[in-house]
């Protein structure tokens, strides 16, 4: 175990702020070694609304994960998330310049950036691009072209872009936290990460990550990110439906959403729909009772709702989910989640928990959809420090191998 390697993910959601710490093991795994978690403030849909607050959560997160580590952290991986992440595929041509046409780092960089050019709004910057692959005259599904001979190289990729402001506010709140950012990783690309095989990304499937208040959409396909869509809605939308429907406080709602919600009627039995539960209304000191059939029927069509919103625009852009849908995220607990999503999809369903042959350590204790953002930061943050401890001191021709090099390791 390389002991100089800690690796730490902060997923910084709506909800809550979850921070993960490993280590490198023997067996090629990341050791969980500590985590930490503490309700939110501050932010909202993604987005930082108040900077001081959302510092104090990650102060409060990051020193549980301490505590039980007994590290000191220094550096984190944090999640780039937010409703106005957009998602597109772009190519880009050039001629290969190299000595006997054998393409050259230099040829890779220019296609890339070829690919890259592209128009934005005011105040708006790439924030990753994610490689689909290349085409050298006419030859497609290629890799790593770098040594290939042709006399035409074509990129493919697909650039995420959102609104600069977002991602400078998450940097100037870890950093009054008393942190550096290590790197930041698209949402739904860390959570994919840690739940899904190499069959899920070559044959095609749909990861959702459902959060409080933004969920994601991360389409694979032939190993690489076809399609990316964030949607304005999540978990607290079935909050907030059971707090107006039973005239109940956010914070009573919550807890009746997480000990007794199920957003799929067919899976109660009948002694179960006939179950009442106590409920105390706002400015009430008296309960009153309600069975849990009628919760149901609050829950449920929100669900229908949601997913279908999700799967018009995996249809709309022609995905093909061979392997299926994987959800993640706590919106994803909602008991019948999976059910529901099986007949929305028309497609088999599963919630995407980690992978064992990637994690080890205390990994039961963060074995849940609602971890897999963190975990997936803190397994990408490993995976660079250890590609960075072998290679050494960079030189500038190393750019674009340490870029194909990342690219692995992102769908690994």
């Amino acid at each position: 175990m390389n002991r100089e390697i800690q690796a730490v993910g902060l997923d910084i959601g709506t909800s809550r702020v979850r921070c993960v710490i490993g280590e490198p093991s023997d067996d090629g795994t990341m050791n969980v070694v500590g985590f930490g978690s503490a309700e939110s403030r501050g932010l909202r849909r993604g987005i930082v609304t108040t900077t001081d607050a959302v510092a104090e959560t990650i102060k409060k997160a990051t020193q549980d994960a301490k505590r039980m580590s007994g590290l000191e952290i220094h550096q984190v991986t944090v999640n780039l998330s937010g409703e106005h992440l957009r998602g597109e595929n772009k190519s880009g041509v050039v001629a290969v310049a190299g000595a006997g046409r054998e393409i050259m780092t230099e040829d890779v960089e220019r296609a890339l950036e070829s690919a890259s050019a592209m128009q934005l709004p005011a105040g708006w910057e790439i924030v990753d691009r994610l490689p689909q692959e290349f085409i050298i005259d006419g030859q497609d599904g290629i890799i790593e072209p770098i040594g290939m001979r042709g006399a035409r190289l074509e990129s493919r990729i697909h650039v995420v872009s959102s609104p600069s402001a977002g991602r400078q506010n998450i940097v100037k709140a870890v950093t009054r936290a008393g942190l550096e950012i290590e790197g930041m990783m698209l949402e739904p690309l860390a959570a994919a990460g840690g739940t899904l095989t190499d069959n899920d990304k070559e044959y095609g499937c749909a990861l959702v990550n459902i959060g409080a208040e933004v969920s994601s959409l991360m389409i694979f396909r032939r190993g690489a990110v076809q399609h990316t869509a964030v949607f304005p809605f999540g978990g607290m939308h079935f909050t907030k439906d059971i707090a107006v429907g039973l005239r109940v406080s956010i914070p009573e709602a919550t807890k009746i959403k997480h000990f007794y919600g199920c957003v799929a009627g067919f899976l109660m039995k009948d002694g179960e729909r006939q179950e009442v539960i106590e409920i105390t209304p706002v400015g009430r000191q008296e309960t009153r009772q309600l069975s849990k059939e009628i919760l149901c029927d609050i829950m449920q069509p929100r669900a229908i709702e949601l997913l279908h919103l999700i799967a018009q625009e995996v249809f709309s852009g022609g995905g093909q989910i061979s392997s299926g849908v994987v959800l993640t995220g706590g919106g994803s607990l909602n008991r019948g989640m999976v059910e529901i999503a099986e007949q929305v999809f028309d497609a088999p369903t599963r919630l995407g928990f980690l992978e064992r042959n990637r994690f080890s350590g205390l990994l039961d204790e963060v074995q849940s959809p609602e971890w897999a953002v963190a975990c997936g930061l803190a397994l990408s943050s490993m995976r660079a420090q250890i590609r960075g401890s072998s290679a050494g001191g960079k030189s500038p021709s190393r750019k674009v191998a340490d870029w194909f090099e990342n690219f692995r390791e992102k769908f690994r």
